[in-house]
């Protein structure tokens, strides 16, 4: 049966579930990258103790209590989905796939899920107890960046590949980018630079705009980079407001921010932060006289404050389902989704799911699990089609080259069914909003 019930960021709970899937599979290797044969290759990291059985092992940390939990819980559902699609050689999975069966490369896929409670040593114990003990050969997931900060510096440590999810801070590829990491969202950096220009023509140059701002590097990050795009256009500062990740009452911030003559606030809280800030900004009086902007748009924002306070909001995301008029695997994974949880998917889902793809079918062009080889394969810049369009991995930073969706808020008289609460106003090219890979001062490390 579907689960119709969404997930909501005050449920409390902990999961360490496993499943098992299998496969087979090869694909022709790059001229420029010939592999020698499997039993060629040194022992790194679990290879090859993890990938000699017939099976191997993944582990995904993700919140599944606290602030970001509704966001976690969308990611695991994703998460899932994708190794059952691949266990199963499902024909949406090898849409983004192709070269996969079931499985990959002959073995069956087993994995871990346990809960990060969007905490760094969280994540890291966690990972590192099925990186020790299940020989994991690819670890993935995060909402909170400082936890894909902390797993970037596990996996180069240990030489396991790892996989983020959502995470915004432009240091994730940039200062804290590692060899062993690929982030497919796009970021603070990007997000502002398509997000501006729109802000702009919304509302008009020479704006004094109020910042309500996380205390850590995700948060610090959409600041400065919003700040920055803003300014050309004469839109100042007048009070950044930062308050600590979970806080349960933004009273003090808020009386600051009405008290402050801004005519715009830009929330940079995600996910049950920006709920409870924007409900108490509305309750402030604040929604009344300042619009709202929210420049990293969290999943299930407008279910949580009802679509009546996100009305004519602009901001950007990562996935809306709304793509599947336009783009047949975006259709396909909508479909499937709602098929089998019984609401449309958004953003955690989405990023888990394409995430599991792109490594599956980096693995299979390598065709094999030895982590060097498999990096050679995501650097190998090809153009990948997927349900954003075409994309490709930049080598230098290993950041994905993908759009940057701007989306508004419907009014709820507007909405044609219960998952329609947003438009797509514009799809930006990723390319014309990316820095340069050495701008935040990404270097990779070693292979080996």
């Amino acid at each position: 049966m579907p689960d119709t019930d969404r997930p909501r960021a005050s449920m409390r709970r902990r999961s360490m579930l496993q499943a098992g899937i299998g496969l087979t599979a090869a694909a022709a290797l790059p001229a420029a990258f010939a592999r020698p044969a499997e039993a060629a290759y040194p022992a790194l990291g679990t290879y090859p103790a993890g990938s000699e059985g017939k099976t191997v092992f993944v582990g995904l940390t993700t919140p599944l209590t606290g602030t970001y939990a509704a966001q976690g819980i969308d990611e695991r559902k994703g998460f899932e989905m994708a190794i059952a699609h691949l266990n199963a050689g499902d024909p949406l999975f090898r849409m983004y796939a192709p070269l996969t069966k079931k499985g990959l490369l002959g073995k069956q896929v087993e994995y871990g899920v346990a809960d990060s409670e969007a905490k760094p040593n969280t994540a890291v114990q966690a990972q590192s107890r099925f990186i020790s003990e299940k020989k994991a050969v690819m670890i993935g997931g995060s909402v909170s960046s400082a936890v894909a900060v902390a797993l970037n510096k596990l996996a180069q440590r240990e030489h396991v590949l790892y996989l983020p999810m959502i995470t915004g801070s432009n240091d994730t590829t940039g200062k804290d980018c590692v060899r062993y990491s690929f982030r497919a969202c796009h970021y603070g950096y990007t997000a502002a630079n398509a997000l501006s220009p729109e802000l702009v023509a919304a509302y008009g140059k020479n704006r004094k705009v109020a910042y309500l701002t996380p205390d850590y590097t995700y948060g610090h990050s959409v600041q400065e980079s919003m700040a920055e795009f803003l300014k050309p256009a004469g839109w100042t500062t007048v009070t950044n407001q930062v308050a600590p990740l979970g806080a349960p009452d933004y009273s003090s911030y808020l009386i600051n921010i009405a008290n402050s003559g801004a005519e715009v606030l830009i929330n940079i809280n995600f996910g049950n932060d920006a709920v409870g800030s924007i409900k108490q900004a509305k309750q402030f009086g604040i929604l009344d006289k300042m619009k709202l902007v929210m420049p990293y748009l969290s999943p299930f924002l407008s279910q949580e404050t009802g679509a009546d306070l996100m009305a004519d909001v602009l901001g950007t995301t990562e996935f809306w389902w709304t793509l599947g008029k336009t783009n047949k695997i975006a259709a396909a994974f909508v479909e499937a989704f709602d098929k089998k949880y019984g609401y449309k998917p958004e953003w955690g889902a989405h990023i888990a799911y394409l995430q599991v793809a792109l490594w599956a079918d980096a693995v299979e062009r390598a065709k094999t699990f030895y982590p060097p080889a498999v990096i050679k394969e995501y650097e190998s810049g090809r153009s990948i089609e997927t349900d954003l369009g075409a994309v490709q991995w930049r080598a230098a930073d290993h950041q994905l080259i993908r759009p940057v969706l701007i989306v508004r808020g419907k009014k709820p008289a507007a909405m044609t069914s219960k998952d329609d609460y947003y438009d797509i106003l514009k799809i930006v090219p990723g390319a014309s909003v990316m820095q340069k890979p050495d701008a935040f001062g990404c270097k990779l490390g070693p292979y080996t």
